[in-house]
C-alpha cells in the first residue's frame, strides 16, 4: 500500500507543481503588463488562489518557494501613493493606465534667473490641490537628459528626496496621498551644470487626472545667451511669414504616383478617413506642394534624413495653437526636441481644422541656400512622419509612437510614387515574430508533449529514441536556435545597448541565458534510476518555468515599446487569452491524468503490477490526449498567426 500511495503522491506533486508554475506566470504577468487599478485587482484575486495553493503544498517540502511567491505576490499589489517613483526618472510619467492633461492648472517660481556652481535657488510649485508631484531639473536645451543638480528639502513632511541616474538627490517627490497646494524645495547647483537649467514638474491632481512635464523657469549663468526653445516657441516664432489661407475641403489622394509623390498609411487609404496619414509633394517649377494631414489634434509633423534615425534632420510641423494652426520649420539634434527655426521659408501656408483631422499645406523651394538646416529637395532622402499631443499655448509633447519611416531613400521631385512606410524597423519586427514563435508555439507544445505524452508514445521510437522525447528535444532546440538568432536582432539594430527599452532587454537578457543552460543541463542529465535523478528533475523543471514566466512577461512589455506597439489593447487581451489557452489546456490535461491515477486498483506489495496497472490507465486515455493536443495545437497557431498579422501591418 505505501508503495502505491508513493505513486500517487508522485502524480500529485507533478499535479500542484504545474498549477504552481502557472499561477506564477500570471502573478507576474498581471503585474509587469501595466500598473494598472484592474491589475491590481486581478493581482489580489490571484495572491488569494494562490494563497490556497500555497496551504496544499506546504507538505511538498518547498518552504524557500512558497516565501519567495509569497514575496512576489506581495510586490504585485502594490504601487507607488508613498513617491518612490524612481520607474518614472526618465519619462516623469505616473504608471496610472492614462493619458496626462494638456492644460496645466499649476505653476513654478524661482527666486532668481541666474546662478553659479554651488548656489541654492529656491523652487516653489503651487496651485489647486494635489496628491503627488514629481520635480526634476534638467539641461534646458537637453531635456531629455537625466536631471541635474540635486535638492534640498524644506517640508520633510509633503516632500522627499530620490536619486535618478547617478546623482544622489536630483529629484524630489511626495510622501504620501494627502491634499496639498504648494510644495517648496531648494535646488544646489553642481559643478559641471549647463549653461541653461529649466525646473520641470509632474502633478497628479487624482489618479487618472495628471500633468507631465510641467515647464518651468529657465534659469542660465551669468553672461550666457537666451537658449533656443527646446519644447516649445512664442508664437512669434511659431507664425508664418506669409499669409495664411482656409483650406476649405480634405485632401484627395487622385494624382498619386501619377502627378504627385504621396506617402500613405495605412497603404492606399483616403486622406478624408478618420483612420489615414497623409502626405504629398507635388513639383511646380522650381517649388515644391506639400500636404499633410492625419488623425490628430495636437500635431502633425515629418522630416528629410539621411538614414533611419532621428538627429540632424529637416522638419516641418503644424502645430495646433488656440484651434489655430501654426506651420514652422524646426532642426532635429539627435533625439531631443525640435529647435524651432526663428525665420520661415515657406509659402502659401494654409490649414484646416474639423472632424479629428488636421491638415496643412505650403509651398518651398526645392532649393534655400540661405536657410541653414534646409535640404535640399532634388535628393533622395527617408521621410519621416509623426504625430502627438499639444497643449491649447501651442505646447507639444513627444510623439507617444514610433514615427512612421519610409523603407527606403526617396526623392520627392523625382518619378511620383505612392508609398507607404513602417513604424517598426524591419529587424525590430523579425525579432518579434521569431520570439513569438519560439514561446508560443514550440517551447509550449515541447513542455505538453514532455509531460503528458511519455506513457502515450512510450512504444513508439524515432532514430532509436522514445517519441515524445524526440519531438520535445526537437522542438526545445528549435526554440534555442529561434531564440538566439532573434535575441541578436535588436542590438544589430541599435548597435548596442538601448537605453530608451525599459526592463524589456534585462529580462530578455534572462531569458537567454535560461535557454542557454537548459539544453546543457541537459546533456548531463544522469540515468533513470541515478540517485540525482531527481535533483536534475527539480533543477529541468524549475529553470524550464522560470524562462517560460520571464518570456511572457518580456513580450508583454515588448509589445508596448515605441519600436514595435503592437495595437493596444488588443496585444494585451491577446496575450492574457494565450496564456489562459495554455493554462487551461495544462489543467485539464492534469486532471484528466488525475483521475486515471485514481482508477487504479492497487495490488499490496507488487510494485511491478502496480506500475503496469498505471500504464495501463495511462494509456486508456490516448485518444483523449491526442485530440486534446490537436485542439491545442491549432490554437496556438491561431494566436500566433494573429501576432504575426498584428507585427506585419506595424
Amino acid at each position: 500500500m505505501s508503495q502505491a500511495n508513493e505513486v500517487k503522491q508522485l502524480k500529485e506533486d507533478k499535479f500542484f507543481k504545474e498549477i504552481l508554475s502557472w499561477s506564477m506566470s500570471i502573478v507576474f504577468m498581471s503585474y509587469w503588463a501595466t500598473c494598472r487599478t484592474e491589475r491590481k485587482f486581478i493581482s489580489v484575486l490571484l495572491a488569494f488562489w494562490m494563497w490556497k495553493r500555497l496551504l496544499l503544498l506546504a507538505k511538498m517540502e518547498l518552504p524557500g518557494v512558497a516565501l519567495w511567491i509569497f514575496v512576489c505576490l506581495c510586490a504585485s499589489v502594490v504601487c507607488y501613493p508613498n513617491g518612490k517613483v524612481r520607474e518614472a526618472c526618465a519619462s516623469m510619467v505616473p504608471c496610472h493606465g492614462s493619458s496626462p492633461q494638456l492644460s496645466p492648472e499649476h505653476t513654478i517660481t524661482v527666486n532668481g534667473t541666474e546662478f553659479k556652481p554651488g548656489d541654492n535657488i529656491e523652487v516653489h510649485l503651487s496651485g489647486p490641490d494635489f496628491e503627488g508631484f514629481f520635480i526634476q531639473a534638467r539641461d534646458a536645451e537637453r531635456l531629455d537628459n537625466p536631471a541635474v543638480g540635486s535638492f534640498v528639502l524644506a517640508d520633510r513632511r509633503h516632500s522627499q528626496l530620490l536619486t535618478c541616474g547617478r546623482t544622489k538627490n536630483s529629484a524630489v517627490s511626495h510622501t504620501s496621498k494627502a491634499k496639498k497646494k504648494d510644495v517648496k524645495v531648494y535646488w544646489i547647483a553642481p559643478e559641471n551644470a549647463p549653461k541653461h537649467v529649466q525646473f520641470l514638474a509632474t502633478v497628479v491632481k487624482k489618479y487618472r487626472i495628471f500633468w507631465v512635464k510641467i515647464p518651468g523657469p529657465i534659469v542660465s549663468q551669468p553672461d550666457v545667451l537666451s537658449p533656443t526653445p527646446p519644447l516649445h516657441a512664442t508664437s512669434e516664432a511659431m507664425s508664418t511669414s506669409h499669409p495664411v489661407s482656409y483650406i476649405s475641403k480634405p485632401f484627395s489622394a487622385s494624382g498619386c504616383g501619377i502627378m504627385k509623390f504621396c506617402i500613405r498609411n495605412p497603404t492606399n487609404c483616403n486622406p478624408g478617413s478618420a483612420s489615414c496619414f497623409f502626405l504629398s509633394f507635388q513639383q511646380e517649377e522650381s517649388s515644391v506642394f506639400i500636404e499633410m494631414s492625419g488623425p490628430s489634434e495636437g500635431y502633425l509633423a515629418f522630416a528629410f534624413s539621411q538614414d533611419q534615425w532621428m538627429g540632424g534632420d529637416d522638419a516641418y510641423l503644424c502645430v495646433n495653437e488656440d484651434h489655430r494652426i501654426h506651420v514652422s520649420t524646426a532642426h532635429l539634434k539627435e533625439r531631443s526636441h525640435p529647435l524651432l527655426d526663428s525665420e520661415n521659408a515657406l509659402e502659401d501656408v494654409s490649414w484646416r481644422l474639423a472632424d479629428g483631422l488636421l491638415q496643412c499645406s505650403f509651398r518651398r523651394r526645392i532649393h534655400l541656400p540661405a536657410y541653414k538646416g534646409r535640404f535640399n529637395l532634388d535628393t533622395s532622402y527617408y521621410i519621416f512622419l509623426a504625430d502627438g499631443e499639444a497643449s491649447e499655448g501651442g505646447l507639444i509633447y513627444k510623439h507617444r509612437r514610433q514615427p512612421l519611416v519610409t523603407n527606403g531613400l526617396y526623392n520627392v521631385t523625382g518619378l511620383p510614387q505612392d508609398i507607404g512606410g513602417s513604424r517598426a524597423p524591419r529587424l525590430i519586427k523579425a525579432h518579434g515574430a521569431l520570439m513569438f514563435v519560439a514561446w508560443i508555439t514550440t517551447v509550449s507544445i515541447g513542455v505538453i508533449v514532455a509531460r503528458f505524452f511519455k506513457p502515450v508514445w512510450s512504444h513508439s521510437f524515432l532514430l532509436g529514441k522514445e517519441l515524445w522525447f524526440q519531438v520535445h528535444r526537437m522542438l526545445m532546440l528549435t526554440t534555442v536556435m529561434l531564440t538566439s538568432v532573434s535575441f541578436v536582432l535588436p542590438f544589430v539594430y541599435r548597435g548596442g545597448w538601448s537605453q530608451q527599452a525599459g526592463f524589456h532587454p534585462y529580462l530578455g537578457c534572462a531569458v537567454m541565458a535560461l535557454t542557454i543552460f537548459q539544453p546543457l543541463m541537459a546533456g548531463f542529465r544522469p540515468s533513470r534510476h541515478a540517485p540525482r535523478r531527481q535533483l536534475f528533475n527539480w533543477f529541468h523543471w524549475s529553470t524550464g518555468t522560470t524562462a517560460r514566466i520571464l518570456a511572457v512577461v518580456t513580450m508583454f512589455l515588448g509589445m508596448d515599446l515605441p519600436a514595435l506597439d503592437l495595437p493596444d489593447p488588443w496585444d494585451t487581451y491577446a496575450m492574457i487569452g494565450f496564456v489562459a489557452w495554455h493554462v487551461g489546456t495544462d489543467v485539464l490535461l492534469e486532471i484528466h491524468s488525475y483521475c486515471l491515477v485514481r482508477k487504479v486498483e492497487v495490488i499490496e506489495d507488487d510494485r511491478v503490477q502496480i506500475l503496469q496497472s498505471l500504464t495501463s490507465a495511462e494509456a486508456e486515455g490516448r485518444l483523449f490526449k491526442q485530440i486534446v493536443l490537436t485542439i491545442y495545437v491549432c490554437g496556438n497557431l491561431v494566436f500566433l498567426v494573429a501576432f504575426l498579422i498584428a507585427i506585419n501591418q506595424v
